[in-house]
């Protein structure tokens, strides 16, 4: 586990929002992002969420999660064929 300390920062005229968090509660930040895009009563914005969940996921790189193993038809490693 990682003791980091992320910022990530929105500037919107005089107003200032502000977010740290550490890999372990990425995913409360993203929640907390949504509950600010949905208060009438703060000047962010859904628009401004994305904005900023998108920066969050590609600057910070993946949170660690366990891999998503998705149904469909099985395959072999073996079937592969290597491109040069």
């Amino acid at each position: 586990m990682s003791q980091d300390i992320n910022v990530v920062a929105l500037v919107k005229g005089q107003e200032r929002y502000i977010f740290l968090f550490d890999d372990e509660h990425r995913a409360e930040l993203f929640r907390t992002l949504g509950r600010f895009a949905s208060n009438p009563e703060l000047s962010f914005t859904w628009f401004d969420a994305a904005v900023l969940s998108h920066k969050i996921r590609h600057a910070f790189g993946p949170a660690s999660r366990p891999p998503v193993r998705r149904l469909g038809a099985p395959f072999s490693v073996d079937s592969l064929e290597e491109s040069d």
